[in-house]
């Protein structure tokens, strides 16, 4: 069930308040049922939850934001509309909403991940173009972060058959700047996207985020040449953390270039010659249909909020089982005597308050 079109905005405004992160952000519709009614509701939250004050992020803003991605061409792609790719959109942290530049149809297609080292070796290159090519071919989407090196060769070979650039900064900013014959051919031919505001510059912190969404939107990821401590490992860890398959291409043990891809062969990734050898383990994957993910119901009935004393009371509690290092929230409702709604509640608060930071495997810790 797709939102009506006027609730684009409450759910950029919302997705763009401060400590509203993707799972946060569901938390969030679960319990109001709307984007404008969490909205509403942000404020007096994130005060209970410990904030001095808290301000949603401005109408103003938002309504700039749309109105200057649709000024350079792009649009807006919520997770609930059809080109939301869909193996992203079964991600617990998969985000509400995409910028897109380009052709947003290609978003639907099967796709699969090439990823690996900037400082790239010609043969690397030339394997990642190749085998870029030949999966193209074969009827799937390529999709790669745009980085220098093995991403814009993989680029560069499946533009003919369709490639999609996941970017750490915003869908305007091209970086680095050497790919910016590559980033104009993509958006007239392939896509870019992205999940941060338009005008972001990229920094480290948003690369782990957008490696998640390379690796959710794929069947499988191809790591080329990849160092022990290399972003690649990174996403190729998160596919397998997201129930997807790892491809590992093997090379020379004198080269620093080849350890993280022997590391992960040695770890069980897939031996990765040519581009048969992943269509030989996908092949029943791509067989079977694609499972539909849970649909965000915007008609639901909002769940009953718990009293004031029992939530003023697991306030306290909560807190107190609260420490730096992950728990998960089932075992915190395991270990309190109150309701999973009023923990669900307070841990909303923390969040809103930049009190409690969400982990991987629905953990939670304090900042």
């Amino acid at each position: 069930m797709s939102p009506p079109k006027n609730e684009t905005l409450d759910w950029l405004r919302l997705i763009r308040s401060e400590n509203v992160g993707p799972i946060t952000f569901y938390k969030l519709l679960e319990r109001f049922g709307t984007a404008r009614a969490a909205l509403d509701a942000l404020p007096d939250m994130a005060k209970r939850g410990g904030a001095k004050s808290f301000k949603a992020h401005p109408k103003a803003e938002a309504e700039r934001e749309i109105e200057g991605l649709v000024k350079v061409g792009g649009q807006i792609v919520l997770r609930t509309d059809s080109d939301f790719p869909p193996l992203l959109s079964q991600v617990e942290d998969a985000p509400p909403l995409l910028s897109v530049l380009g052709h947003s149809h290609l978003l639907k297609k099967r796709t699969i991940a090439i990823v690996g080292a900037r400082n790239a070796s010609l043969n690397g290159k030339n394997f990642a173009r190749r085998i870029a090519a030949d999966l193209g071919a074969a009827g799937l989407l390529i999709a790669s972060g745009m980085a220098r090196g093995l991403d814009a060769a993989a680029h560069q070979g499946a533009m003919d058959s369709g490639t999609v650039a996941v970017l750490g900064g915003g869908v305007d900013v091209i970086y680095p700047r050497e790919n910016e014959a590559l980033y104009q051919e993509l958006t007239e031919r392939g896509a870019i996207i992205s999940e941060v505001p338009l005008g972001t510059k990229p920094q480290a912190r948003h690369f782990p985020r957008r490696n998640r969404i390379i690796s959710g939107m794929a069947r499988g990821t191809v790591v080329v040449e990849a160092s022990l401590k290399s972003g690649s490992l990174i996403t190729a860890r998160m596919a397998l953390e997201q129930g997807r398959e790892v491809f590992a291409v093997p090379g020379a043990p004198s080269d620093p270039r080849a350890s993280g891809c022997n590391k992960l062969l040695k770890e069980g990734a897939n031996l990765t010659q040519n581009a048969e050898d992943v269509l030989d383990v996908l092949r029943p994957i791509l067989s079977s249909p694609l499972s539909e993910p849970k649909p965000l119901n915007f008609q639901q009935k909002v769940p009953p909020i718990p009293d004031d004393t029992e939530i003023e009371k697991a306030r306290t509690e909560v807190q107190e089982m609260l420490s730096p290092a992950p728990v998960t929230v089932d075992e915190l409702v395991r270990n309190c005597q109150f309701s999973p709604a009023a923990v669900s509640l307070v841990l909303l608060e923390m969040e809103l308050a930049g009190r409690l930071e969400r982990h991987p495997g629905n953990r939670v810790s304090l900042i």
